[in-house]
């Protein structure tokens, strides 16, 4: 990732912004998560409701250390051996989790990405909000020019690059029971 792109995401992400960012599969939408006014404004601009659940990426492990709790070694296991990839866990959320970040049910669907340019944003600035850039219901972008098309403005920096080769987002499961609640990318 070049340079100068990290640089302005993060000063965009570090002033409360929302920037676009390809991943495995998707061009996404993220916001600092410590943020309750990026986070609202990422809802609104996606048009997602507050009940649906958001995801997290991190570049490492540690950098979710904060957000989430492992309940036991076996689910320790189970999540940390498909990553960095394309599969998202969903976890007991740490019992600090803001609550405009964890579902009703205090869980939190998080990823160790795999994409350079997704986990270099997430190395320069740590974890970050990471949805599909498209409105709720809408086709998820996978180029620059799409996410333009859907949010002209209202997305404050666009990081370039191409997203991966993955054909779906990530697909989405619960750690507890290793049950898959999304189909998507993952293995």
């Amino acid at each position: 990732m070049d340079f100068w792109h990290l640089r302005q995401a993060s000063r965009v992400l570090g002033h409360g912004g929302i920037v676009a960012y390809p991943t495995e599969a998707v061009y996404g939408l993220g916001c600092d998560p410590r943020n309750q006014h990026a986070v609202v404004r990422l809802r609104k601009l996606k048009q997602r409701p507050a009940e649906k659940g958001l995801i997290l990426i991190a570049a490492e492990l540690s950098q979710l250390d904060s957000f989430i709790e492992f309940p036991s070694r076996e689910v320790y296991k189970r999540v940390t051996e498909t990553w960095p990839g394309p599969v998202t866990w969903v976890l007991p959320a740490h019992p600090g989790v803001p609550p405009w970040l964890r579902s009703p049910d205090s869980t939190l669907a998080v990823r160790v990405t795999a994409h350079p340019v997704a986990a270099a944003l997430c190395r320069a600035v740590g974890s970050l909000i990471s949805t599909s850039a498209n409105p709720s219901g809408g086709r998820p972008a996978r180029s620059a020019a799409v996410v333009r098309a859907y949010f002209a403005d209202g997305v404050d920096y666009i990081v370039p690059g191409v997203v991966g080769r993955e054909s779906q987002p990530t697909e989405i499961r619960d750690a507890l029971t290793g049950s898959i609640l999304r189909p998507g990318a993952g293995p």
